[in-house]
Order: structure tokens, then C-alpha cells, then sequence
């Protein structure tokens, strides 16, 4: 019934080979513009281009399979040309080396908490396994029997179930493979970045992803269980969700604004790579900076939506930057001094190409995001934002510390030079404190001081970006139908991660900076720097096993449904025959509201439902149809005269009857004459006859 732990090996080994073939196979093609960059530039690069290709390919009904040619031919090309030869791959190791870290950490978190049976992991498993058993554009919403998933940003599972056609493996494995991807895809770029924004100690930004919020040590200190710690520091300030990137990866939800993390960093790095390199960068290197950004920014929408409300505007302000150097006598930002690993520009002369002139950058970005994925956002009918308020319920000072407190130290240690050569901005929180958002003002503070430097280095520019957001978070929120109580829940949620993505890389490059000097004339000997490295990556990777977390399943395996064979095991016996069948339409299972064990059939094999979690497809449709599709569900299974009349209704050619649907409903579908095609373990399977 579940995935066999040989089959598991092979499958982890496939998946890690696809990836590396992806990015191997494009890596030559980006040497030239990016030069020692571009090894860790082709693997957030590859996974982006994969996931359009295959998304084009699904969007003209060809086999995803097909997204994989382009590949090929590029590899074959590459390696006829002799780009693969030893030499090349000279200095690459320490990039391949944070990939796998990061890869091999993420493994083992959902190596022992694999199961697909909490929070968001029921959705998350649903949009995957729909992608994957029908691979077509709009895909089939499985909690909606006859609508499609163009009501929401789709294409990070899209992404990883194209991913999993390709290789063969089975959406549960799939599903816990996603996030190692993900870390390891962020990891890698936010060391790249690193290398722009700070010359020594470039490991110091990567602790953005694996670091805890004060709030976590505050809540262990008071002796809190670990799993109440991890749980409890999330939900620190009141009625809202301020996640951060170690907890959303140890929670485990495959969910948009997780997945969208790589992408945050990738993007990050494009931009101050761009920006401090535009002005001696010749015509190809400018038109590749372009076409990065833009398969980066208009895959935000589509990925996850929130994302791009903020890095638009960052893109906007970095193009300002780029055109405002490019034209002028002004030197470009600095760089932080004795930055071993600068990147000139090739020295060539741009030329007359739109794509290489000094506004390029502004205004080509934009509209290519856009054009690229045109017929998505030609698809998408979400229901989206109905607007902005103002927030009458400001974050009290105490919980705010315990969520950016860390950053806000960081900012003010690495601007202590500033303070002391101005100590009147210190008087910047009053005026916040006096009109009743005192938070708002603890945030005010550094960010008056970064934007008083007269030179700013781009780690400045993150860390204000960063600072406006959570300061603006504090005043505005986005109108969404969560309600009057959490009327701001989702604005803090989606925003509070990138700002964390950017006053992290920020925070930890400038302490980066500020030790530098310390460190560099005190160096170690070799041993001992390899015995610390070493040391570090081994504590990194044996946490997992060994930090025990109050989990729902605790198991040891790579299949998220394993859990199943011994708590349902009428549903796990059933599932796995639903998995195996073709020609199946729509199922009809009990409907008990979200985030609770119905729904699941659909959940745990994409195949679409008359209805699934109502709230979730609530948020997404517009009102009306509640209650006919509920009340349908009940008459199917307690009126065997309407059962026939209704599953034809919605196309359905499956009733499924288990413990969850005797608990629910009077059942009766017995008498409604339908033929058997399943039975056991307390499970029964009818179909409509044919």
C-alpha cells in the first residue's frame, strides 16, 4: 500500500539527478554574463524555467515530459562544445556544498515528520496530487468537482508536479521532497547574495533561514514543551500569524508563501548584483540581468501573490537606482571594502539594443514579467484584496520586540558609528509613541538612521526595504474576509516573511561587516577553520534526529501517506486502489468542514470532490453555492433516490462510503442500485454504471 524504502532511495536519488541535470544543462549559458555566479544563479534559474516550459506544455495539453527537450538539447550542445570539462567546475564545490546541507537538513526534518495529516498539508497534497494525476492548465480543483485552481496562485505545486511526472515518483514522496528543494534553492542564492553584500564570514546572512525568533526563546525560557515553543512563537502577536522561515520548514507545510522563499532570495540577488554592476556590465550581461529578474518577479503572482505587492515596488526603486548610476557621473552603491570576490563588468559598450540601455532595467523588467506568463493572469479569477483600512489595533511594543527585536538589534550594533555622530534621531519613536504606535517607532529608529547615511551600501537598502514593511504593517492592512477579530492576519503573515528574508540578509551581512576586521588579521589555522566547519555542518545535520518535536505521526520515511496503513487502514487500502484507477472523474466523500480528517479521499489522491474544505474554497469563490453543494453531498448518501440524479449532476462517477461518511450521514447508497467495485477493510467503492 505505501511506498516501499527502496523505492523511497531511488526516488530521492532520481529527484536530486533531475535537478542537477536542469541545472547543469544551463549553467554554460550563463558564464559568460554572470561569470563566477552563475553556478549558484542556474539552480533557482533552472527550476523557474523548467516549471514555465512544463506550464506552457500543460497549457497546450502536451506531455509535461516534453519541458524536459529543451534541457537535453542544451546539455548535448554544452557537453559537445567540451563546457563540462574538469576545469570549469573548478571552485563550484562550496556551492554544491551549501545545496546539499541545506537539502540533506530538509530531508531529515521530513524523514521523521513526513505525514500529510495537519494544518495546510491536506490542501497542499490536494493541488499537488490533482497536477500530477491530470498534468493540464487550468488543473482540476480536488475540493471542487467541475471548477478549476485558476482561484488561486498555483504555480508552486505545479512546479514540484511536473517535477514528480517526470521522474515518476508518487505525490506523497513528492510532497516531503518539495521543501529540501526549496531550502536548499534559498540557501544557495542567499550565499551568492552574501558575497555582494559583505567581503568575509559570507556564512553569517544563511543563519536568515535557520535562526528562531526571540519569541521562541521567551516562550522556552518560560519552560514550555518544544512543540507548544515552536507553535506558540508564531502566534505572538495577537489575532495574527508571524511566521518565520526555520518554523515554516519544521512545521511543514508545502504552502505558497514557503514555497515562494527561494524565489524572494533569488530575486534579491539579481538586484544588487544588477545594481552594482549595471554601469560596466556590456549588452549580454544587462539583457541577462533582465531576463533573470523578470522570470523571477512574474513568477511571484503566480507562485504566491502576496510576494509581489512588495517586490514590485523593491524592483521599481532598484531600476530607479540602476538608471539614476547609469546616467550619471555618480558612482555606483559602494561595495564593502576589500570585497574579495568583485565582479567587473566585461568593459564592453553596451550598444544600441532597448534591452541594454540605462532605463532598460525600470521599465523592460515589468513588462516582461508579465508578458511571460500572460495566459496565466488571463486565467486567474480570484477573488484577490477588496482594499486597504487602517489598523485600529497596533501591535503592543512587547510582542513586537519578540518578533524583530533580533534585527533591530543587529541594525543598531551596525549603526552605532551613526548614533554617536547623531544622537538626536535616537528622539525618532516619540512621535510614534505619542499617536499610539509605539511599535511602529521601535522600527523608526534604524530606519531614520539608514536613511540618513549619505553612503549607503546595498545592505542598507535591504534592511530599509525590510523596516518600511513591518513599520507600514503597523498602520495598513489588506481587506480580505478573514473577519473582524482577524482582520490583519493574513497582511502580517505574508508580510512579515519577505521582511524577514530582507532585514536578515541585511542585519546578518552588516554584523558580518562589522566583525571583519576582527577576524582578519586573527586567522585560524587551516585544521581548525575545516574542524569548525566541519563541526558546524555535523550539528546542522544531526539536530533533526535528535530534537524530538510534539509532531501528530512521528514516523522514519519519505511517504507522507505511510501513516494511514495503521490509523485508517480501510482509507489507506482504498486510497492506494483510487491511485491506480484511470477514467475516474469525480469521487463523492463527506464534507465536515476544514482542517479536519474529511475531505481526505480527495486530499490524499487529487481525484476532485463535489466539495472539499468549504472555508478554504470560501476564500477563494464567491458565496453562493455553500450550502446546494453541502446539502447535495447529504442527499447523495441519505436519499438513494436522489444519489443517481445527483452524482450525475456533478459528473461524478465514484461514491466512496468509510467510516467518516457513517459517522456524518444516515448512509443508504446501498439502496440507490449503484455497482460495487470496491470493498474492504470497512471500505466501499461504487461506481456509476456504464
Amino acid at each position: 500500500m505505501g511506498v516501499e524504502p527502496e523505492f523511497q532511495l531511488v526516488s530521492l536519488l532520481a529527484w536530486l539527478a533531475l535537478l542537477l541535470f536542469l541545472q547543469l544543462s544551463v549553467w554554460p549559458s550563463l558564464r559568460p554574463a554572470l561569470r563566477e555566479f552563475a553556478y549558484p544563479v542556474s539552480f533557482p534559474f533552472s527550476l523557474l524555467a523548467f516549471t514555465l516550459i512544463s506550464w506552457y506544455c500543460g497549457l497546450f495539453h502536451l506531455p509535461v515530459q516534453a519541458a524536459f527537450a529543451p534541457f537535453i538539447i542544451m546539455f548535448a550542445y554544452f557537453a559537445m562544445r567540451r563546457e563540462y570539462a574538469r576545469s570549469s567546475f573548478s571552485g563550484q564545490w562550496r556551492w554544491i556544498l551549501v545545496f546539499l546541507i541545506f537539502f540533506v537538513f530538509m530531508l531529515e526534518l521530513r524523514f521523521v515528520n513526513p505525514s500529510i495529516s495537519y494544518a495546510e498539508k491536506f490542501m497542499d497534497h490536494a493541488f499537488l496530487g490533482s497536477i500530477m494525476r491530470v498534468p493540464v492548465v487550468p488543473p482540476l480543483d480536488p475540493w471542487f468537482a467541475g471548477g478549476f485552481l485558476n482561484v488561486y496562485y498555483y504555480l508552486g505545486y505545479w512546479m514540484f508536479g511536473a517535477l514528480g511526472v517526470v521522474t515518476t515518483i508518487p505525490s506523497p514522496v513528492v510532497f516531503n521532497l518539495a521543501l529540501p528543494t526549496v531550502l536548499a534553492n534559498a540557501a544557495v542564492s542567499l550565499y551568492a547574495l552574501a558575497h555582494l553584500l559583505t567581503p568575509r564570514l559570507r556564512w553569517l546572512p544563511l543563519l536568515t533561514l535557520l535562526v528562531v525568533n526571540p519569541s521562541f526563546l521567551w516562550n522556552l525560557f518560560q519552560g514550555k514543551g518544544l512543540g507548544s515553543v515552536l507553535w506558540d512563537s508564531t502566534r505572538t502577536i495577537p489575532n495574527a500569524i508571524n511566521e518565520y522561515p526555520i518554523f515554516s520548514f519544521v512545521w511543514g507545510d508545502l504552502h505558497a508563501h514557503v514555497i515562494s522563499l527561494f524565489n524572494q532570495v533569488f530575486l534579491l540577488f539579481i538586484l544588487v548584483s544588477a545594481l552594482l554592476s549595471w554601469k560596466d556590465a556590456g549588452r549580454n550581461e544587462r539583457m541577462v540581468m533582465i531576463g533573470l529578474a523578470a522570470l523571477s518577479l512574474g513568477s511571484m503572482p503566480l507562485i504566491n501573490s502576496w510576494d509581489v505587492i512588495l517586490y514590485a515596488p523593491v524592483t521599481v526603486v532598484f531600476g530607479l537606482l540602476i538608471w539614476y548610476y547609469g546616467r550619471s557621473d555618480a558612482p555606483p552603491p559602494p561595495r564593502e571594502e576589500n570585497m574579495a570576490s568583485r565582479r567587473q563588468g566585461s568593459g564592453r559598450v553596451p550598444g544600441n539594443s532597448l534591452l541594454a540601455k540605462d532605463w532598460s532595467f525600470l521599465f523592460c523588467v515589468p513588462l516582461l514579467s508579465v508578458l511571460i506568463y500572460a495566459p496565466f493572469y488571463f486565467q486567474m479569477t480570484s477573488r484577490g484584496i477588496q482594499g486597504v483600512g487602517l489598523v485600529h489595533t497596533p501591535t503592543p511594543v512587547f510582542a513586537f520586540l519578540l518578533v524583530h527585536g533580533i534585527f533591530i538589534v543587529l541594525f543598531l550594533v551596525a549603526l552605532y558609528r551613526d548614533i554617536l555622530k547623531c544622537p538626536l534621531l535616537l528622539l525618532t519613536p516619540i512621535p510614534f509613541a505619542l499617536a499610539g504606535y509605539a511599535a511602529a517607532g521601535i522600527a523608526a529608529l534604524p530606519l531614520a538612521y539608514f536613511l540618513a547615511k549619505r553612503k549607503r551600501y546595498p545592505a542598507d537598502l535591504l534592511a530599509i526595504f525590510g523596516l518600511t514593511v513591518i513599520i507600514l504593517c503597523e498602520f495598513l492592512y489588506l481587506k480580505d474576509n478573514m473577519g473582524e477579530v482577524y482582520f490583519r492576519m493574513n497582511t502580517v503573515f505574508k508580510f512579515y516573511l519577505p521582511a524577514w528574508i530582507l532585514m536578515g540578509s541585511a542585519g546578518f551581512s552588516m554584523i558580518a561587516t562589522v566583525l571583519t576586521p576582527l577576524v582578519s588579521h586573527r586567522e585560524l589555522p587551516r585544521n581548525l577553520r575545516l574542524g569548525l566547519l566541519a563541526g558546524a555542518i555535523a550539528l546542522l545535520l544531526i539536530s533533526p534526529l535528535v530534537i524530538s518535536f510534539e509532531y501528530q505521526y512521528r514516523d522514519t520515511t519519505l511517504d507522507g501517506l505511510a501513516y494511514l496503513s495503521s490509523t485508517h487502514p480501510g482509507d489507506a487500502e482504498a486510497v492506494a486502489f483510487l491511485r491506480s484507477l484511470d477514467g475516474v472523474t469525480a469521487i463523492v466523500e463527506a464534507e465536515g468542514g476544514d482542517y479536519t480528517y474529511y475531505s481526505r479521499i480527495s486530499s490524499f489522491t487529487g481525484i476532485p470532490t463535489i466539495i472539499g474544505m468549504p472555508f478554504h474554497e470560501f476564500m477563494w469563490r464567491a458565496n453562493g453555492w455553500f450550502w446546494e453543494r453541502t446539502n447535495d453531498v447529504r442527499l447523495i448518501y441519505e436519499e438513494p433516490g436522489q444519489t443517481l440524479t445527483l452524482m450525475k449532476k456533478y459528473n461524478a462517477t465514484h461514491l466512496y462510503v468509510g467510516d467518516a461518511e457513517r459517522e456524518r450521514y444516515n448512509v443508504r447508497v446501498e439502496e440507490a442500485g449503484l455497482p460495487l467495485l470496491y470493498e474492504r477493510s470497512g471500505v466501499q467503492v461504487y461506481q456509476i454504471s456504464t
